[in-house]
């Protein structure tokens, strides 16, 4: 299994339950279409980090890079209902965006 992590703070002209609803339509949309397995949407709790990483924590769950490249395949047109449902969310991302690759390991 690999595992796609992003780290990213929000901007306040959004509340934190639009933002994390608007979220949840998109990557709801891409696990319906197989396009990832399952995903987790995390939030710091109380301020505590040893690290200086935004507050925001998304896990995409995926088989494998050919269904991140899906994934990815699907977003790229920027156009259609789901770079709606993308940009519902996306645009009031903070400038401070992190993104990692990870797998299971053996």
């Amino acid at each position: 299994m690999d595992y796609y992590h992003i780290w990213a703070d929000k901007k306040n002209t959004i509340s934190d339950s639009d933002w994390v609803s608007n979220m949840k339509g998109f990557l709801d949309h891409l696990k319906d279409k197989g396009d990832l397995v399952d995903y987790k949407i995390t939030r710091c709790k109380m301020g505590f980090r040893s690290m200086d990483i935004p507050e925001w924590h998304i896990i995409m769950e995926i088989n494998d890079m050919a269904q991140l490249e899906k994934a990815f395949q699907s977003v790229a047109p920027l156009d259609g209902e789901l770079e709606e449902k993308h940009k519902s969310f996306n645009q009031y991302v903070a400038g401070n965006i992190q993104h990692a690759l990870y797998r299971d390991w053996p």
